[in-house]
């Protein structure tokens, strides 16, 4: 990354760095790991701060994605092999691939990702399967659509057979069941305690 003198630009590169590390650990569950990931992707990356902030902000997320999708590759090789396609309907405990189907509101998002369950969230990502994690944090954290989650499974993994956008949407939705159940009984345990 370039640091520019233009309007904004070093506050909007530390805003960059800062989103950076916190995908890379949510990734990778490895602060220094994630932090050696950011130092790469922002030395690899050129990116000019007085261009158009999210251009730039989004050809860094891609890389910092693809690199940490390569990174967890490395630690399980087979983690990242796409399922076989299904020939039948997919059976899920949720028929949609969106955060309400699961019974989890945006501001339950949004709290877990930025707020004080930062720390629950990550817990919850780390025991999950690699490549669910990985398409959790790129579809949930990052909006990213099937199709662009699949490309950067793809890039970041030389997968072949190539992943599927179908693929990405059944991982997702097993995530999201997942994170479900995880809120459910941390909500049971609260009321407990």
């Amino acid at each position: 990354m370039q640091v520019g003198d233009c309007e904004g630009g070093l506050l909007k590169a530390q805003d960059t760095a800062v989103e950076l590390y916190q995908l890379a650990a949510l990734m990778l569950g490895n602060e220094s790991e994630a932090l050696n990931l950011v130092e790469s992707t922002v030395a690899q990356v050129d990116v000019d701060p007085c261009a158009e902030e999210e251009a730039a902000v989004d050809a860094a997320r891609h890389h910092l994605i693809e690199a940490a999708v390569a990174r967890m590759k490395q630690i399980d090789p087979q983690a990242f092999v796409a399922p076989a396609p299904a020939d039948g309907p997919v059976v899920s405990c949720i028929e949609e691939e969106d955060l309400s189907a699961a019974g989890i509101s945006s501001s339950q998002m949004a709290e877990l990702i930025g707020g004080a369950g930062r720390g629950d969230l990550r817990v919850w990502l780390e025991k999950l399967p690699l490549a669910q994690r990985a398409v959790f944090v790129q579809r949930a954290v990052l909006g990213w659509d099937n199709g662009t989650t699949a490309a950067c499974l793809d890039t970041g993994t030389g997968a072949k057979p190539a992943w599927s956008a179908q693929q990405v949407s059944g991982m997702f939705r097993q995530a999201l069941c997942s994170l479900a159940n995880s809120l459910v009984h941390s909500e049971a345990h609260k009321a407990t305690v």
